[in-house]
C-alpha cells in the first residue's frame, strides 16, 4: 500500500463517490449511470482505486459487486467524508447568501426536552442568522449519526460500553422514568396487581431493544427474576407512543419530563410502579480528536449552563 502522503494526493472526490455509490448499489452498471459515466470508465476508475490501496475492494458474485473487508471499511470512510463535504458546501452557500453558518444537534427528546429547547432558543437570540437543525432520535441512532458526521453533537447516552473509545461524554443530568396508562384505564381504579401479573396480562409499549432505557428495564426484570412482557408494541417515536397509549390498554414507560404536559392535561395517568431506576445519565457526546469551533462551542456552553440550573 502506498504511503499516507501518496494516498491523500491521489485519492480524489470522484473516487470517494465511486466507493460510496458502489457500496450502496452493488452494481457497476447502475453506479456508472448514476455518476454519468460509461461502464468501462467506471471499471477503470475502480481498478485505479484498488491500485492506490494495493488490494481488492470488491468481488464479482451472482448477487452483484460485494465489498471485501477492506472494501467495507473504505465505503464507511467515503460515506463519512462525503457527508462532511456536503455539510461544508451547504454552510458556505448559506454564508454567501448572508447566513451565518449551521448547527446540527441530535437529542433524545426524553432527555429534559425543556433543557434542549431553551438552549436552542438562547442560541438563536445570540445568532439569529444561524441555521439550527434539531434531530430527535434514540441514543443508538444518534451515535450512528454522530459517527457519520451528520450531527455536530448529540445529547444522548452511550448505547454500548465500548463507545467511550470513539466519543467524549460529559454528563448533563438524568431523568425519572415512570409508567403510565390512558386516563380511563382499568388499572387506574384501585391498587394495580403485582408487576409479574402486569407483564403477563397487559400489553406494553416499549422503546427498541437497542436503546439504553429498554436495556435498563430488561436488566431490572432479570434481577427480579421476571420475564419481559408477552404483548409488546416496540416504538421508537415519542409522539407515536403517546398516541398509542391514549388509544389502547397498553402500559408505557417513559421519562416523566416528556409526559408532564400529558399528565397535567389528564390525558394519561401514572401508575405506582418503580422501573428504570438504574438508567444512566444523559449527556453531551462529541467525537474524539475533533476540533470544534463556533457555533458548536458556543451552543455547548449554553447547554452546560442551563443543565447546571436545571439540575
Amino acid at each position: 500500500m502506498e504511503s499516507l502522503h501518496s494516498l491523500t494526493t491521489r485519492l480524489r472526490y470522484k473516487h470517494l463517490l465511486m466507493l460510496s455509490t458502489l457500496g450502496k448499489r452493488r452494481n457497476l452498471h447502475q453506479t456508472a449511470a448514476s455518476m454519468y459515466m460509461s461502464q468501462p470508465a467506471a471499471t477503470r476508475m475502480l481498478s485505479e482505486i484498488e491500485r492506490i490501496f494495493g488490494c481488492q475492494l470488491f468481488e464479482r458474485t451472482p448477487r452483484g459487486m460485494q465489498p471485501t473487508g477492506l472494501g467495507d471499511m473504505l465505503i464507511e470512510f467515503a460515506d463519512n467524508a462525503l457527508a462532511r463535504l456536503d455539510r461544508c458546501a451547504e454552510e458556505m452557500h448559506r454564508y454567501q447568501l448572508g447566513g451565518r453558518g449551521q448547527l446540527t444537534v441530535g437529542a433524545i427528546m426524553g432527555a429534559a426536552p425543556d433543557l434542549v429547547a431553551q438552549s436552542i432558543i438562547e442560541m438563536k437570540r445570540l445568532r439569529p442568522l444561524l441555521q439550527i437543525r434539531l434531530m430527535g432520535e434514540t441514543s443508538d441512532q444518534l451515535i450512528e449519526l454522530l459517527e457519520q458526521g451528520k450531527v455536530d453533537i448529540a445529547i444522548a447516552r452511550y448505547a454500548t460500553s465500548i463507545q467511550h473509545n470513539q466519543f467524549d461524554f460529559e454528563p448533563l443530568g438524568n431523568e425519572n422514568m415512570i409508567t403510565v396508562v390512558r386516563s380511563e384505564h382499568p388499572l387506574t381504579h384501585g391498587s394495580p396487581p403485582p408487576l409479574k401479573e402486569l407483564l403477563e396480562t397487559w400489553p406494553w409499549i416499549l422503546q427498541p431493544i437497542s436503546t439504553p432505557a429498554r436495556q435498563v428495564m430488561e436488566k431490572e426484570l432479570e434481577i427480579e427474576g421476571l420475564v419481559s412482557p408477552k404483548d409488546i408494541i416496540e416504538c421508537g417515536s415519542i409522539f407515536a407512543a403517546l398516541q398509542l397509549v391514549q388509544k389502547s390498554d397498553a402500559l408505557l414507560m417513559m421519562a416523566e419530563s416528556v409526559l408532564a404536559d400529558y399528565l397535567a392535561a389528564g390525558l394519561i395517568k401514572k401508575l405506582p410502579l418503580i422501573l428504570g431506576r438504574t438508567l444512566p445519565p444523559f449527556g453531551l457526546l462529541t467525537r474524539k480528536d475533533t476540533y470544534y469551533g463556533e457555533p458548536v462551542t458556543g451552543f455547548c456552553d449554553i447547554l452546560r449552563r442551563n443543565a447546571a440550573q436545571w439540575r
